[in-house]
C-alpha cells in the first residue's frame, strides 16, 4: 500500500504525503478557476495569473518530492521500490491536472464563454460534483480507507463514461461546429481530470501493474 508506506515510513519521507495533498488543493484551485472563467462571466484576465503561478507551484514542488524519492531509493536500495514508484505517479497525475485546468483557460482566453447557455446550469453543477471529489481525493491521500475508495472509484469511473458519452455526442451532433467543438474539448478536459483523480485515489493500494486500469487491468483510464 503506497500511501501506508510513506506514513510509517522511517526514513523521513511522510512530509511527501503531506505535499501531495497541498499540491492538489492548489489544483482544486486552479481548477474552480478556470471554470470559473469558461462557465460565467468572471473576465479570464482575473484568474491567469492565479492559475499559471499556481501551476508552476505544483511543477517546483513535484520535481523537489521527485528527486527526494529518487535519493531515497539511492540511499535505502531498492526495498521500497515499488512504492516509490507508485508516488512518482502519483505526483505525475496531480501535476497533469495542474496542466488540464490550464487547458480549461486556454478555451476561455480564445473567447470560449460558456455563460447564460441552456446547458450552463448543468455544466455549473458538474463542475461543483467535480471539485468536491478534489477534496475527497486529499482526504483518501491522508487517511485511506477501502471502502471510500471503492465508492470513489466507483463513482469516477461512471463519470468518465458519461464524459465520454457527452464527447461522442458532440462528435455526432448537427449544430454548428462553434458549439459542439468546445464543448467537446471541455469534456476531454474533465474526463482527463477525473481520470487523474481516480488514479491517484486508487494509487492508495493498487498494484503498480495495474494502477491506471481497471476491471483486473482490462479497462485503459489512461486512455
Amino acid at each position: 500500500m503506497v500511501m501506508s508506506f510513506f506514513k510509517k515510513s522511517s526514513g523521513g519521507l511522510e512530509h511527501v504525503v503531506t505535499r501531495s495533498v497541498g499540491m492538489l488543493g492548489d489544483a482544486r484551485r486552479s481548477f474552480d478557476l478556470a471554470t470559473l472563467a469558461l462557465l460565467t462571466d468572471t473576465d479570464w484576465t482575473a484568474v491567469e495569473s492565479d492559475i499559471r503561478e499556481t501551476d508552476q507551484r505544483i511543477n517546483h514542488a513535484e520535481q523537489e518530492l521527485r528527486s527526494e524519492l529518487v535519493v531515497h531509493v539511492a540511499v535505502q536500495g531498492s526495498t521500497d521500490i515499488g512504492s516509490v514508484l507508485g508516488m512518482i505517479l502519483l505526483l505525475k497525475k496531480i501535476e497533469r491536472i495542474g496542466d488540464q485546468a490550464k487547458n480549461v483557460l486556454d478555451l476561455a482566453e480564445t473567447g470560449v464563454l460558456l455563460d447564460n447557455e441552456p446547458d450552463t446550469d448543468a455544466l455549473l453543477a458538474e463542475r461543483g460534483i467535480i471539485s468536491t471529489m478534489f477534496g475527497e481525493a486529499a482526504e483518501l491521500l491522508a487517511e485511506p480507507d477501502d471502502e471510500r475508495v471503492a465508492d470513489f472509484t466507483a463513482r469516477a469511473g461512471a463519470m468518465i463514461d458519461a464524459h465520454q458519452a457527452e464527447i461522442l455526442g458532440y462528435m455526432h451532433s448537427d449544430r454548428p461546429g462553434r458549439e459542439v467543438v468546445p464543448r467537446a474539448i471541455y469534456y476531454r478536459y474533465l474526463k482527463r481530470i477525473v481520470a487523474n483523480l481516480l488514479g491517484i485515489v486508487r494509487s492508495v493500494d493498487e498494484p503498480i501493474p495495474t494502477l491506471d486500469y481497471l476491471d483486473g487491468g482490462e479497462t485503459d483510464t489512461e486512455d
